[in-house]
């Protein structure tokens, strides 16, 4: 098959151009991430990840993400390829070039980061769509509609259990239906329906309180499964249960192994940022010999940066801190 033709600069400016955009979207992640150190219970955390996940601008940048790191992979391998084909015959010495060491591992590094990008996704996007399974959170408020909170009250008054209500409540109206009007009879029959598929609910939120699965700010149940997820998403429809992505993090980071992979992935991507910096410079012109010097120093301090405020999450969840 015969990749299109589009000039070898073409597509440089392209991996140029989106690698400038995911530059300063790391940045842009690495900030949020050190929200998970503060020790508020991830009321902060949470609360971003919240609007993240609630906001119609941001789902729609999401979509844009996912394609521009798509489209970085796929103009990359496409660059590669190209130069592999225009020279099939490879040299018969090794170059002596003074080109530096990351410059020449680019292609490994962004294969290797790739792998990382994959595994990131399962622990963390792929919960957020229901693919993979994992813990989430539910604002509190929201699951209190009028029909849960009359039958928690009723269980309270009468000392029944939840799961009894609807069935106790059916029977008392049961009791006076000859007496009503057939209007009347098909609102009740409403109305006991609705009760019914509060019961659930009820039952949750009240295991909830029992167990005090809140966050610090009690604004946020937390620590619900993947059942319990399913059935609010079927029972309670509009309470948006979402993802718990802080205590997803601090369990996932107070894991050895994973710790240490992810230490792996930030080395990596340190290598590719290396040269990932002053090469967006060069390719769009941007660079001289003047300021050269000052972009290679620029580039090392944001690769730092970007590196290290990735790496001091896991390490210190992992420490305890």
């Amino acid at each position: 098959m015969e990749l299109p033709k589009i000039h070898s600069i073409t597509k440089k400016l392209l991996v140029a151009l989106v690698g400038a955009f995911l530059l300063l979207f790391l940045l842009f992640h690495m900030t949020a991430n050190l929200f998970i150190l503060r020790h508020d219970d991830g009321a902060w955390y949470s609360a971003f990840c919240h609007f993240m996940g609630t906001n119609w601008v941001v789902k729609v940048f999401e979509i844009v993400l996912l394609g521009v790191v798509a489209l970085h992979i796929l103009l990359t391998l496409w660059l590669v390829v190209t130069n592999r084909l225009a020279r099939p015959v490879r040299y018969h010495q090794p170059q002596r070039s003074k080109t530096h060491t990351t410059s020449k591992l680019m292609a490994w590094t962004g294969a290797l980061i790739f792998a990382f990008l994959v595994m990131h996704f399962c622990q963390f996007w792929f919960v957020k769509v229901g693919v993979v399974k994992g813990e989430y959170m539910v604002e509190m408020e929201k699951l209190q509609t009028e029909e849960v909170v009359t039958i928690m009250q009723y269980s309270r008054q009468n000392g029944m259990e939840i799961a009894d209500v609807a069935s106790a409540v059916e029977n008392q109206l049961a009791m006076y239906a000859d007496q009503l009007a057939p209007e009347q009879v098909a609102e009740m029959e409403a109305n006991m329906q609705s009760l019914k598929n509060s019961v659930p609910v009820a039952e949750f939120v009240d295991k909830a309180i029992s167990e005090n699965h809140f966050s610090a700010d009690h604004k946020w149940i937390r620590h619900i499964s993947y059942e319990d997820r399913q059935m609010l998403k079927e029972k309670a429809p509009r309470c948006g249960v979402e993802p718990d992505f802080y205590y997803e993090a601090r369990e996932l980071f107070h894991n050895g192994i994973m710790v240490l992979l992810y230490l792996a992935a930030f080395v990596v991507l340190f290598m590719h940022l290396r040269h990932a910096f002053p090469s967006a410079f060069q390719t769009l012109g941007l660079n001289n010999y003047k300021y050269n010097t000052a972009i290679e120093v620029l580039g090392s301090i944001y690769t730092w940066i970007i590196c290290l405020g990735f790496a001091v999450v896991p390490i210190l969840v992992y420490l305890g801190l």
